[in-house]
């Protein structure tokens, strides 16, 4: 990467490990008929008179996320031109979710050609007209001068331009919460959702707690879920100022759900399932700065790279701690992180500029992680964090989510309640399709491997009705009377028309992360497949009669207790006190329930997939 880059667009951004920042680049790609003013031939000499090789930004490449645009200048244009323009913009914020970046005195070859003043001043308002005209707020991420063949100071500079909320259709990004007991995740979460800052014993985690003897501990024990909202123009929406959750989703463009895990080893199949059920778009791991990787930190961070969840790391509590010992936590992150299991570079985030920086490297690629250090007492470096979440952009673009939208109806059911006057409850995850109110949908597989009807009453999403649920969204559904005692979690919600495939026996390819001795058949582990958490018994390891630390083999597996709904190709985590493994499914033995209730089991190769 060039140094000249760097330098325009990482200033204090750096590896933490030393190293330079990587360069500010955008995502997503050109929009129909994209292109920009071309701007004059330069000679390639600086202001200084010396020679001067151009700085470029990479290429504009096509990836899921955020779409951008390049613009030298928006002067004055015509209203043919400013028309195509709002076209443009329309499509960007359409592929980035309704979120695009717009980088000012930039070729679209990545030349950093930068503008005066007065230029730089008419193209911000040219872009603000534009985004008035779609319905959007734009805001300033940062600006850079250009030092580069002219007697005048030139700038370029990075906008957002987000759409404002209608009909509740904000991004909502999934965050999961992982750390070691007493590192300070719940208290983090409390001082951004509720907008005070936490007087050192722990005020500021009351509201999440959901059970008494968690309030009593003040260590969490299940699963649970806080919003934080970010308005059009990147301002922060929480619960200060006596807010309710549908104000905040009323007033946000986007929402970021934190998924609040247990970090006490005991706790751990709740945490696994929390990381399995929920589907997190990323996991923000807390580390306690007074004292470093303790505990289950090194566990959890296996988890999230086992499941391919993109993390960064908070480290909290630095006011507890001098200069000296953070400096010491940090490198001590930085070896784990760079052992050949992880491969990451760590990026240690210090201004605003450098927030801006990480997110979208963040986003680009999976081996950046930034490490933040902040404090829920004093309050330091807290709104780094914000603007970091703010600007972080979705992992899919909306294609793959239209894709995702025109499949049947697949609800996961990860929690069920009953409600006073309402009747039974499940919360979950709509994998795929769309979700209507009074819509109906069948559920199982039930412990005999039939689905049951219900009706869909009533949508929930974070704490606010909602009419429609659409694919990769979360929220709760109200079914009336339908009996509680015949759901149970692990469960799937579908369409009639899907005819579901259920099965008792699957195989799946799997790596053993650790076991004591040798993983043999017969031998009993707790199976974890999505919404799906269950003991299984190993019938078969296909081509060997034993398995030890670090070998992979395809494996046979049957439930012991009852059939369950899985897909081919789902990801799979196995575990049994220190063993683990992981792998993905490869084959099912699918169960077809005949409409006078028989079923039928089918062998490998006669699969209904």
């Amino acid at each position: 990467m060039d140094s000249r880059v760097s330098e325009l667009f990482g200033g204090c951004c750096r590896p933490a490990g030393g190293g330079a920042g990587g360069p500010l680049r955008g995502r997503g790609g050109t929009a129909p008929g994209g292109g920009s003013s071309k701007a004059k031939k330069k000679n390639g000499r600086s202001r200084g008179g010396k020679a001067n090789n151009p700085p470029y930004l990479p290429p504009e490449v096509s990836s899921a996320g955020r779409a951008s645009g390049r613009r030298l200048k928006l002067v004055n244009p015509s209203q043919y031109r400013f028309e195509h323009l709002v076209t443009q913009m329309k499509w960007r914020l359409q592929e980035g979710r309704g979120e695009a970046v717009y980088q000012i005195g930039v070729e679209d070859n990545g030349l950093l050609v930068g503008l005066s003043e007065e230029e730089m001043r008419a193209s911000l308002k040219t872009l603000r007209r534009m985004a008035e005209k779609v319905g959007a707020d734009i805001t300033v991420l940062r600006e850079r001068e250009v030092d580069y063949d002219s007697d005048v100071p030139r700038k370029i500079t990075e906008v957002l331009v987000r759409k404002v909320p209608d009909n509740q259709q904000f991004l909502d990004l999934r965050v999961a919460v992982l750390g070691n007991v007493d590192s300070g995740k719940s208290t983090l979460l409390g001082v951004l959702t509720q907008g005070e800052l936490d007087n050192g014993r722990g005020r500021a985690r009351l509201n999440l707690f959901r059970h008494l003897h968690e309030i009593q501990s003040g260590r969490t024990s299940s699963i649970s879920f806080e919003i934080l909202g970010f308005n059009s123009k990147g301002e922060v929406v929480n619960y200060s100022d006596s807010r309710t959750a549908e104000e905040i989703c009323e007033s946000s463009s986007k929402m970021i759900t934190f998924i609040d895990l247990a970090g006490h080893h005991k706790y751990l199949k709740t945490t696994i399932f929390g990381l399995t059920s929920y589907c997190p778009d990323f996991a923000m791991l807390v580390v306690s700065a007074n004292t470093g990787i303790a505990g289950t930190t090194r566990e959890h961070l296996g988890l999230a790279m086992a499941l391919k969840v993109p993390f960064f790391i908070v480290i909290s509590k630095v006011d507890l701690c001098s200069k000296a010992t953070v400096e010491r936590t940090v490198k001590q992150l930085e070896r784990i992180l760079k052992q050949p299991g992880c491969n990451k570079l760590p990026l240690l985030v210090n201004s605003d500029d450098d927030a801006v920086t990480a997110a979208q490297q963040f986003a680009q690629s999976p081996n950046i992680t930034p490490i933040f250090t902040l404090s829920s007492v004093s309050g330091e470096n807290l709104d780094l964090l914000k603007v970091f979440l703010n600007i972080l952009p979705p992992l899919t673009n909306s294609k793959e989510q239209e894709e995702l939208m025109q499949q049947l109806t697949e609800f996961q059911v990860d929690e069920i309640y009953t409600v006073p006057e309402v009747g039974t409850v499940v919360g979950g995850t709509l994998s795929s399709g769309i979700c209507r109110e009074g819509e109906n949908l069948v559920v199982g597989p039930t412990d005999d491997g039939k689905f049951l009807r219900l009706k869909v009453c009533s949508i929930q999403r974070n704490r606010s009705a909602c009419r429609v649920l659409r694919a990769g969204q979360a929220a709760t559904l109200a079914l009336g009377p339908f009996d509680r005692s015949l759901l149970r979690k692990g469960m799937v919600m579908v369409s009639p028309e899907m005819n579901p495939t259920i099965c008792s026996v699957f195989e799946a390819e799997i790596v053993l992360l650790f076991h004591a001795t040798t993983f043999r058949k017969g031998f009993q582990v707790t199976v974890h497949v999505g919404n799906v958490r269950q003991t299984a018994i190993v019938e078969k390891i296909h081509g060997k009669d034993k398995l030890r630390t670090g070998e992979k083999a395809v494996v046979c597996f049957r439930f012991i207790k009852h059939p369950e709904y899985l897909k081919i190709g789902a990801k799979l985590l196995f575990r049994e006190g220190v063993t683990k493994g992981i792998g993905h499914v490869t084959d099912l033995q699918a169960i077809i329930t005949k409409e006078n209730g028989l079923e039928e089991s089918l062998g490998p190769g006669q699969l209904s997939f």
